[in-house]
């Protein structure tokens, strides 16, 4: 049996404007999605369920059956028709820390982690860059487009600049995060802001010129762990988001509860219109904040960035 895990991520700053080619900052965080494979005497790859064992289908588990199938140029797996072949084959079981569909990477996670429990159970020896660029290619396929950026905080871990995707001296801070529960599409959203630029372009490349500052500018302060000037660079990353139609009333409501309850900074992370926000707080303020997130409405919970990206959890 073998379990590997692999991190969600948050955007400290530069989402939206990174689709343009201007400077992010990502950073993995320690909630992690875990998938773990072991054996079984069926000739077939199963997916784990609350009712037993199923085999893997491609509209129920999209993410999963793309990795596999990359899989099966690497490794003997068993084959996807199992009905005439003999022998073992391999169960998958998924369990995400991550909620899905908030804007903290839970896809690229499991994707990810499913890439390495594959290269660590069938001993096919991939590079992490290698994981990195499969992980990439599972979600083109599986979404027609994909970053890949979320994969590779994923493999890697820590604080990383986006589009050149280079790992920084570690930003290590306490993160409160708060879902509004309310799903967005990333595409829609990414979809109305190219509307918006075509219809007003001096006014939305300037804007997206300056996120762009705001993330190369930061890269200093995250580098050196400085709290405060951090907090202040993602309340003006807010609010230029704001500007470009990405926020939303719920989203809104978190920021600015978790800023009157003590936040250094707060702001959305991913792709807006939903999802989640975060809160970059002292030790001090971590629960007041949480709590006031709570009251304002949404889920929340307290996390760190982490430094660590996919990992073998056990093996036997």
């Amino acid at each position: 049996m073998i379990t590997c895990s692999a991190p969600g991520k948050i955007f400290l700053f530069g989402e939206h404007a990174v689709v343009y080619g201007k400077t992010a900052i990502a950073c993995a965080i320690d909630i992690r999605a875990h998938v773990t494979i072991e054996e079984i005497n069926s000739p077939a790859v199963q997916m784990k369920g609350p009712g037993g064992n199923v085999d893997l289908n491609q509209r129920k588990h999209p993410y999963i059956y793309a990795a596999v199938e990359k899989f099966r140029h690497l490794a003997d797996l068993p084959p996807e028709d199992a009905t005439t072949a003999s022998g073992s084959g391999i169960c998958i079981d998924i369990h995400s820390e991550i909620p899905v569909g908030s804007g903290l990477g839970s896809s690229s996670a499991v994707t990810i982690a499913t890439l390495k429990s594959l290269d660590v159970f069938y001993g096919t020896n991939l590079k992490l860059d290698e994981i990195a660029r499969m992980g990439h290619q599972v979600e083109e396929d599986v979404q027609g487009r994909a970053s890949p950026t979320d994969t590779f905080v994923s493999t890697f871990g820590g604080l990383v600049r986006i589009p050149d995707r280079v790992k920084l001296d570690f930003f290590d801070a306490p993160i409160v995060i708060g879902n509004t529960r309310k799903f967005s599409s990333t595409r829609k959203l990414v979809s109305n802001v190219a509307s918006l630029k075509e219809r007003h372009p001096q006014v939305i490349n300037q804007i997206m010129d300056t996120i762009g500052t705001i993330a190369e500018t930061g890269v200093k302060y995250v580098t050196t762990n400085d709290f405060t000037t951090v907090g202040e660079l993602m309340n003006i990353n807010q609010g230029l988001l704001d500007s470009i139609g990405v926020g939303s009333f719920e989203l809104s409501e978190l920021v600015y509860a978790s800023r009157k309850a003590g936040a250094l900074g707060s702001k959305i992370t991913g792709a807006g219109g939903g999802g989640c926000m975060i809160a970059l707080c002292e030790h001090k303020n971590l629960s007041r904040v949480a709590h006031s997130i709570k009251r304002a409405g949404g889920d929340s919970f307290i996390c760190r960035t982490s430094n660590s990206g996919v990992r073998v959890d056990k093996e036997k």
